[in-house]
């Protein structure tokens, strides 16, 4: 695969790493889709950490496209 394949696969897997932040941010545990790791039923818990780290997950995966995609320096 190529480096303008991998910089959009990351790309889209950042932006729905970032709507996985949301969504673990303002639903609660006993609420979410049973695919959604932390799903707890009947929990009205507020997974923060998992939304944090789905966060940071997508800010990686934005920054990694960021750098495939620039420009090629060789010497």
């Amino acid at each position: 695969m190529n480096t303008k394949g991998l910089s959009i696969i990351s790309t889209i897997l950042g932006i729905l790493f970032i709507i996985l932040a949301i969504i673990y941010w303002t639903i609660p545990a006993g609420s979410l889709p049973h695919i959604i790791p932390g799903f707890i039923q009947g929990s009205a818990t507020i997974h923060v950490k998992h939304g944090i780290g789905s966060f940071i997950l997508g800010l990686a995966l934005f920054a990694y496209a960021w750098f495939k995609s620039g420009k090629k320096n060789t010497i």
